[in-house]
């Protein structure tokens, strides 16, 4: 935690090598977050390099107030999502099959599981509530511990663990379901 708070306090100062640490070790965990809200990989590839792109931005005017560095910039991706989603609302779309190979896997059977697996849960974290989704996003894509979602959201850590805890069983019904029902 010194560490990252020296690295933020140096890429405030102008620090690009600072800036790239951040970047490095922050960046799957964005992305993660982003593509699990969204459900499109190019665009969640795009959407999280504008996020460190405000972000180095902004860095400048970035306040340490007792939130992790990570509190900020998932702020920052949440923001843009909702700015995609509104986007995205306003015009007809095509949407293109994203059925891209996952890296270093040769296991095509595989391959196809994981593209179904992901898209089912995504599809039932759909049946959630928008402070659940938010909660699994920042959790489990976003990595973040219970105190550092509690920070983002502004929630308290009790909250934060009510709304995990219904949304791991809503999850759960929803994907048994889908399993008795066939579709899964």
């Amino acid at each position: 935690m010194q560490e990252e708070q020296d690295l933020v306090r140096r890429a405030r100062q102008g620090d690009k090598e600072a800036f790239a640490a951040l970047y490095e070790s922050h960046y799957g965990r964005i992305y993660r977050y982003v593509v699990v809200k969204i459900g499109r990989r190019v665009e969640a590839e795009d959407m999280t390099q504008q996020v460190f792109v405000k972000a180095y931005k902004s860095i400048a005017s970035y306040q340490m107030q007792g939130a992790p560095f990570s509190a900020w910039l998932f702020r920052i991706a949440h923001n843009q999502i909702v700015d995609y989603i509104r986007r995205v609302s306003k015009r007809p779309t095509i949407l293109l099959d994203e059925s891209l190979p996952i890296p270093g896997t040769s296991d095509p059977q595989g391959e196809v599981e994981l593209k179904l697996n992901f898209e089912q849960v995504v599809e039932a974290t759909r049946q959630l509530t928008k402070a659940q989704r938010e909660v699994v996003s920042l959790r489990f894509a976003g990595e973040m511990s219970i105190s550092e979602v509690a920070a983002t959201m502004g929630k308290s850590e009790g909250a934060i663990k009510a709304l995990q805890h219904s949304a791991i069983r809503a999850l759960r019904k929803t994907l048994k379901a889908g399993e008795h029902n066939g579709k899964i």
